[in-house]
């Protein structure tokens, strides 16, 4: 399950990977110009993310650009044993790129009608030893999100033991102004004469009225119900177990790889937006 983690790693290699990715002493000034070259690759990286959807849409070249860049960064590494810096591991965590085929097909669902993929996170909890991967998505007149939730445990300096348990799907939230997807134009054109659509929008405002407060009803009701978890049964495939292996991390930013070479680069959640693309 690569969207998720990397499957099952060699611990005593990665612990070898951990130790040889100490850094010497560097002078003050040395250590300036790393943390200002590293700035840059950042930059340079998430802007080579532009327009790309995530990865969906990035072309080879963008992608082998992105390659590099993750390289480079990976080099620099200023938490080598990030499993055991979870202070700094925690927190809420937005997909901003991905090469992982799973996940392009889950992107791939905003070409149905409607369908909007909104903000992918991960938010690992490091005191409680819980992680919990997100989607949240939107379509004409609601909202939801779906996740999967795990407990891990420390195998190694850059990697997790995942275990997945539950399910869930978050209440819908009905958005109300279901006129916000239907409008009038101010004019239309018919047979080359412009018509002034003010007195038919007049004549609908009733309807409009109507609507809206049955919307509001539904969703007052809607909003009263709980989300739906489902525990994941001990005798789960063998997929509701993975690896979550970090191979960059400070305080803004993560890179994590699974299987095959796919990469997730993602971004700390102060403030969260909406995601766009």
């Amino acid at each position: 399950n690569d969207a998720r983690a990397s499957r099952e790693p060699n611990a005593s290699s990665d612990d070898a990977t951990a130790s040889s990715s100490a850094r010497p002493e560097v002078s003050g000034e040395e250590e300036d110009e790393e943390e200002a070259e590293v700035d840059a690759v950042k930059s340079r990286l998430l802007d080579s993310f532009y327009g790309t959807n995530r990865g969906l849409s990035a072309s080879s070249k963008t992608r082998a650009e992105v390659n590099e860049l993750i390289s480079r960064l990976e080099a620099m590494n200023p938490t080598p044993s990030p499993s055991y810096e979870l202070a700094a591991l925690s927190g809420k965590w937005r997909l901003v790129y991905t090469s992982n085929s799973e996940v392009m097909f889950l992107l791939a669902a905003e070409n149905l009608p409607g369908l909007n993929v909104g903000d992918i996170t991960q938010t690992i909890d490091g005191v409680g030893g819980r992680v919990e991967n997100r989607v949240a998505f939107s379509a004409p007149m609601l909202e939801s999100s779906v996740s999967a939730n795990a407990s891990f445990e420390v195998r190694s300096p850059k990697r997790l033991q995942v275990k997945f348990d539950e399910a869930g799907v978050e209440t819908p939230t009905i958005v109300a102004d279901v006129f916000q997807y239907v409008s009038l134009p101010m004019t239309v054109d018919v047979m080359g004469q412009s018509i002034d659509t003010a007195p038919l929008a007049d004549l609908m405002q009733p309807f409009q009225s109507g609507l809206t407060d049955a919307l509001n009803g539904v969703k007052s009701a809607v909003s009263g119900l709980p989300s739906l978890k489902v525990p994941l049964p001990e005798s789960a495939s063998p997929g509701s177990e993975a690896w979550l292996l970090t191979t960059y991390l400070d305080g803004d930013l993560r890179i994590a790889r699974g299987d095959g070479g796919s990469v997730f680069v993602l971004t700390k959640v102060n403030d969260p937006p909406k995601y766009g693309n």
